[in-house]
């Protein structure tokens, strides 16, 4: 299997899309709107642990970041769907929350130096070197990565209203599909900018933003099949219901 992967690298990357939207509509079908709001939480945990691990995928480089992003867009546009700009905002701002935790928590754990009794010595010392290759952000990636979500996210639900109200709640595909779009582009451009702009140039930053979002664009696309089909499940949970089918 490792193999096989290791040679598809492609065949890889929309396996873990479906399974990653596949995990967040069960979230939806078990839980309700508390399974959405879980889903926006463990996937920025993972994208803030895993995401800056980069590969390279049909030749354009990306981060693991983009890749477990994608049932985020996709939890807070069913939230919108089903319960409401105000939930959906509110899953937003939870999630900003938890994130500058997780920062300000595993700034402090790299604080405590590791072990030094002669038996867990070596091991200690491997993980906290782990542990500070993982964590020890710099300053510009807290900041670019913080501020591109909490922007992106709220002009994500925006977006969704708008045109949600524009087409009288018609046309689930294209509030979906087009504010995942809008704001996975307004995403990508404020990290490229506060993040890659200043570590390179600005054309190379420009050109690594664009590549990531061709990937983002691919996954706005995948998974609007998954909101039909989380649309029309009937879930657990409380919390008013949209009156309002898929069109």
């Amino acid at each position: 299997m490792s193999e096989l992967f290791g040679q598809h690298q492609l065949l890889l990357w929309l396996l873990t899309v479906f399974v990653d939207l596949g995990f967040a509509v069960l979230a939806y079908r078990l839980f309700g709107r508390t399974g959405l709001v879980g889903v926006v939480i463990f996937s920025l945990l993972l994208a803030n642990i895993i995401g800056p691990k980069l590969t390279v995928i049909a030749g354009l480089q990306t981060s693991m970041g983009v890749i477990l992003y994608s049932s985020i867009f996709f939890a807070t546009d069913l939230l919108s769907e089903k319960y409401g700009r105000q939930e959906a905002q509110r899953a937003v701002l939870l999630g900003f929350y938890v994130s500058v935790a997780l920062v300000v928590m595993t700034q402090i754990s790299l604080r405590f130096l590791p072990s030094s009794l002669p038996d867990t010595a070596e091991f200690a010392r491997s993980v906290h070197a782990a542990t500070q290759t993982l964590f020890d952000y710099t300053p510009r990636f807290v900041f670019g990565s913080l501020l591109a979500y909490l922007l992106s996210q709220s002009f994500d639900v925006w977006v969704f209203h708008r045109i949600r109200n524009a087409t009288d709640g018609r046309h689930l595909w294209l509030r979906n599909t087009g504010s995942t779009l809008l704001s996975q582009a307004v995403d990508t451009l404020i990290y490229g900018l506060v993040v890659w702009w200043g570590l390179v140039d600005f054309i190379t930053a420009m050109q690594l933003a664009a590549a990531k979002y061709v990937f983002k664009f691919a996954i706005a696309v995948i998974d609007t099949p998954f909101i039909y089909a989380a649309c029309r499940w009937p879930v657990r949970g409380t919390g008013p219901r949209s009156r309002t089918e898929p069109g």
